[in-house]
């Protein structure tokens, strides 16, 4: 008997997709039967696939396609392509397509990962063992500077972002991005606090040189997995800010969602899951991440405060967006709170 699969409101074209799986050296065999959709992601679609005796996750971009949806669903694919045989956790490339008639818009499917995203209340075990705790920061070192280490070009990543100049161009970058919200209808121009002087003490004290390499572009709880049975991080996700550049940005990322005594109290943060005590110190990352890597950690403040800025700078985004009636307001206070403490914290930094 046939089994009648939901489309999801249009995401998934089962008759085209179907035929396409056929077509791939993919695991498990016959038809799809199965198909669950899954949480994760504030903006593409997760779905995990059951083919015979295989399970599969596909990944598409939303229904209503941005301008670089295909392409950022295609460059997520050559990252993790690329990572291939790496020591880096991530869930494994079955299968891309960039043909846009099959379901409407480029995916992928990739190996499914055993775990869960820490977020907010962390599972039994993790909450019973402190030493559990303090090795998910180990886990998240060991990952990004494993991400550090890999050779883009041998990777055939040499054209995966823009290296050149890539220290100079970094608070001009995001000063405009955050100019451009200026244009938001509702979007006060001046809303986020300590942006010149930021600005201005990242332009004095810029490292002369960095190592260029694979960043993911968003490191941080939201985007890893951890395992239920051990506390090992078995994948990083979300790959879409992928890019070229100095890949101790992905640690200050790190850092950013860390939560230490003598943090500013703005904005109302709170740590990014529960319970925090027993956790790592910022300093026992950077100095593990230096033990890994081999790399000077003594430039790490200034990528710390780089990772602060640039963030803020990000969020304020949906803030604005939110301001304008195209985004949700909640949410949109919620990360303008997290932006406002951002730039207290990179303030606080730069002394």
């Amino acid at each position: 008997m046939e089994t009648t699969l939901s489309d999801f409101d249009g995401l998934l074209d089962w008759d085209a997709l179907q035929q396409w799986m056929a077509s791939q050296d993919l695991p498990g065999h016959g038809a799809v039967t199965a198909v669950e959709r899954l949480t994760g992601g504030s903006q593409n679609n997760l779905f995990l696939l059951t083919r015979g005796d295989a399970r599969m996750v596909l990944r598409r971009p939303p229904q209503h396609l941005r301008a670089n949806s295909n392409d950022t669903m295609l460059r997520e694919a050559r990252v993790l392509r690329a990572l291939r045989n790496s020591a880096v956790p991530h869930p494994a490339l079955l299968a891309a397509c960039a043909d846009t008639d099959v379901i409407g818009a480029a995916f992928y499917l990739m190996a499914p990962l055993e775990g869960f995203t820490p977020m907010k209340n962390l599972p039994q075990a993790y909450v019973e063992q402190p030493a559990w705790r303090r090795q998910m920061g180990e886990e998240f070192v060991k990952a990004a500077a494993a991400l550090g280490n890999v050779d883009h070009v041998a990777a055939g990543l040499a054209d995966f972002g823009k290296p050149d100049q890539w220290l100079e161009r970094q608070v001009s970058r995001w000063r405009t991005q955050l100019e451009g919200y200026r244009e938001m209808p509702g979007y006060p121009g001046a809303a986020l606090p300590f942006v010149d002087e930021v600005g201005t003490w990242l332009e004095r004290h810029r490292p002369a040189a960095c190592q260029i390499g694979i960043i993911h572009g968003d490191f941080q709880f939201a985007n890893v997995m951890f395992s239920h049975q051990q506390p090992v991080l078995t994948g990083l996700v979300d790959w879409e800010l992928s890019t070229l550049g100095d890949p101790l940005l992905d640690l200050g990322w790190l850092l950013t969602s860390w939560t230490e005594p003598g943090d500013p109290e703005v904005g109302g943060r709170v740590p990014a899951v529960a319970p925090w005590a027993d956790f790592m110190t910022r300093d026992e990352l950077v100095t593990l991440y230096g033990e890994r890597s081999g790399r000077d950690m003594s430039v790490m403040p200034w990528y710390f405060v780089l990772a602060c800025f640039k963030l803020a700078c990000l969020l304020e985004g949906s803030y604005a967006r939110a301001c304008a009636g195209k985004a949700s307001v909640d949410m949109g206070n919620f990360l303008h709170r997290y932006a406002l403490w951002l730039m207290a914290k990179a303030r606080q930094l730069a002394g």
